[in-house]
């Protein structure tokens, strides 16, 4: 019985589990706007609103990353800066691997969906996105 039992919570957290599949990868193309960061000591930063969005566009397993930002009329101003990064999975987790000429560092992707996603980085800090949508002031 006590075995049974224990089988059903594990199959329950697995269940509900939150985790990323690489079916939801393509989730990531589009804009994203922080809302809150988490650092390793548990302390929490939250964004009301934020300047700049992160345009993510994904290709099977390699893509950019670009900061946006938002105009009235519902436009973006940007450079040609891009981050370029490739998706790696490794024992069922995956991870953003981006390499420049200065940095080579990797952030793993903890949940997505089509309106939210998490992402922590190298350093322990966790960052959450909400799906960005455009404001568009124009008379």
């Amino acid at each position: 019985m006590k075995n049974g039992i224990a089988s059903l919570v594990i199959l329950l957290m697995l269940a509900c589990s939150t985790k990323p599949t690489k079916e939801q990868l393509p989730l990531l193309n589009g804009y994203w706007e922080i809302k809150e960061v988490t650092f390793p000591n548990g302390q929490q930063k939250k964004y009301a609103i934020s300047t700049t969005v992160d345009y993510f566009e994904l290709k099977g397993t390699e893509g950019y990353k670009k900061k946006m930002n938002p105009k009235l009329n519902g436009t973006y101003d940007t450079s040609d800066d891009a981050e370029f990064f490739k998706v790696e999975e490794r024992e069922g987790r995956f991870f953003l691997h981006y390499k420049n000429a200065l940095s080579d560092w990797e952030e793993e992707l903890l949940e997505l969906d089509k309106d939210s996603y998490r992402i922590k980085n190298q350093e322990g800090i966790t960052y959450f996105y909400e799906r960005y949508e455009a404001i568009n002031i124009t008379p």
